[in-house]
């Protein structure tokens, strides 16, 4: 009898399923795509989508292929795309810093509109009743210091609000 499997995580079957579609674009796998907006920052998250990587393959002396720097597309608006070529540098150094080497050497922006989604707005959390209240701030009165009180303070309600229940 086989022994059963517990739920995957959704994003490692997304991830399976789309890495072939991005390796034919040039990118290794979806882990860029997916940490775009962190890597460009808020300014260019939303407004700059990568599009594909040209990989440069030439043969060096001894017969081997090297791999040059690549030049990620990108495309977004013409007003980003004005300001995204002063800044290209930064961008690509964060890139290179994400792989973890000189991946990227040059970014080529195209210009074509882009889809802006929206984040969702997170759900308001519930207040705490009285109870949960006083349970929390018993649990962190022998925290000394006053800022880190206040932030176990947040967190924990953040917690108790989430999840219902009122054992950190």
């Amino acid at each position: 009898m086989r022994a059963r499997q517990g739920a995957k995580p959704l994003a490692d079957l997304v991830g399976k399923a789309m890495t072939p579609a991005c390796r034919k674009r040039g990118f290794a796998s979806v882990d860029i795509l997916a940490a775009w907006p962190d890597i460009v920052g808020e300014r260019y998250g939303e407004r700059v989508q990568p599009d594909r990587i040209i990989w440069p393959r030439r043969t060096g002396e001894d017969g081997e292929m090297t791999a040059d720097p690549a030049t990620l597309v990108v495309h977004t608006d013409g007003a980003t795309a004005l300001m995204l070529s002063h800044e290209t540098r930064q961008l690509i150094e964060r890139i290179n810093t994400f792989y973890g080497w000189a991946a990227i050497g040059r970014i080529k922006i195209t210009q074509k509109p882009v889809e802006v989604r929206r984040k969702p707005k997170p759900r308001a959390l519930r207040s705490l009743t009285g109870e949960e209240e006083a349970r929390l701030e018993s649990q962190l009165e022998t925290v000394a210091n006053d800022r880190l009180r206040e932030a176990l303070k947040k967190l924990g309600a953040q917690v108790i609000a989430r999840s219902g229940d009122d054992k950190i």
